[in-house]
């Protein structure tokens, strides 16, 4: 309680705090103006963050997995890129050389021999191995009494069993025996189930509870595990669904609190961040990189648009 006695001093305290806090405010203001006018503050990593580390992307050769893997090179990372088709591939690896030292190996990562494949090229172009992102996979929407068996296993092969083949290869021949490590998985916004896709929903799901095991599991090699859940991203990846389906995205970004969808700049910085030392400590989380969408969002509008087909 303040006194009589000592209200003089308690004034001169917050005339002081006051001034100061003024002083503070206007530091912010400038820091602020900083940030927003100069590209180059804008980026958190230094050009050397991954010096001297070898990265491995899949699904590296567009979308999600190309940014990823360019901001690895920006950030002095040589870079292995890798999916199906070989001749696109080879393509984003032209581009991407630009930025940094990149090859590239075509693998389907359902298949043991071409993962395998992929292990011998890692060995013999760089030796080693620091960091896996597991961005593949690939799904398409549907209303879950209308998946047959083959599409269903084709998703759950790819999103779900790839993902594994691919951790567990990767960790056997270099994370393990070198006893050090970093795995990253691009999931999706599972947080509130994923009405309209069953398939990469429980995909997904169960390569985020895979995420926690192994994170504790692995722990003991120094490995690190966590996974990122990107909302609905702007990248070549929209362009795949029907026009009804990109009209429906497009009413849903007012629906989502921050009010725009994410970029692929969005998810490479997280990737960066939870592959970095700045995450040292941090090991089988998921962060969501959407907007606040899975807090808010109506998950079920893609199931209603699909519905509106069918009338």
């Amino acid at each position: 309680m303040i006194t009589c006695s000592n209200n003089i001093v308690f004034r001169q305290f917050c005339s002081f705090s006051v001034k100061m806090n003024k002083a503070k405010i206007e530091s912010l203001i400038v820091c602020q103006d900083l940030y927003y006018n100069n590209k180059e503050l804008k980026n958190m990593f230094a050009k050397n963050t991954f010096e001297n580390k070898i990265a491995l992307v899949t699904g590296g050769r567009s979308g999600i997995g190309y940014q990823i893997a360019k901001d690895y090179l920006l950030m002095g990372a040589k870079v292995v890129i890798c999916s199906r088709k070989e001749d696109l591939l080879k393509k984003a690896e032209e581009e991407l050389s630009e930025f940094g030292s990149v090859t590239s190996q075509s693998c389907d990562i359902r298949k043991e021999e071409d993962i395998s494949a992929l292990v011998q090229h890692i060995k013999d172009v760089h030796g080693s191995l620091d960091i896996l992102v597991n961005n593949a996979g690939g799904q398409f929407p549907a209303l879950a009494e209308y998946i047959n068996n083959k599409g269903w296993n084709a998703v759950i092969n790819n999103n779900l069993n790839g993902t594994f083949f691919m951790t567990r290869e990767m960790a056997n021949h270099f994370f393990i025996p070198q006893k050090n490590g970093t795995i990253v998985n691009i999931i999706a916004d599972i947080f509130r189930g994923f009405p309209g896709m069953a398939h990469t929903g429980a995909a997904r799901a169960g390569v985020e509870n895979l995420t926690k095991t192994l994170a504790q599991e692995w722990s003991e090699f120094n490995i690190r595990i966590n996974c990122v859940a990107p909302g609905i991203i702007e990248s070549s990846g929209l362009k795949q669904y029907p026009q009804q389906i990109q009209d429906m995205f497009e009413a849903a970004k007012k629906a989502i609190p921050m009010g725009r969808f994410g970029d692929v700049k969005d998810v490479s910085n997280a990737v960066g961040f939870l592959s970095c030392p700045l995450s040292a400590y941090i090991t089988g989380v998921t962060i969501y990189v959407d907007g606040a969408q899975h807090l808010s969002y109506d998950k079920m509008g893609l199931v209603n648009v699909m519905k509106s087909f069918m009338k």
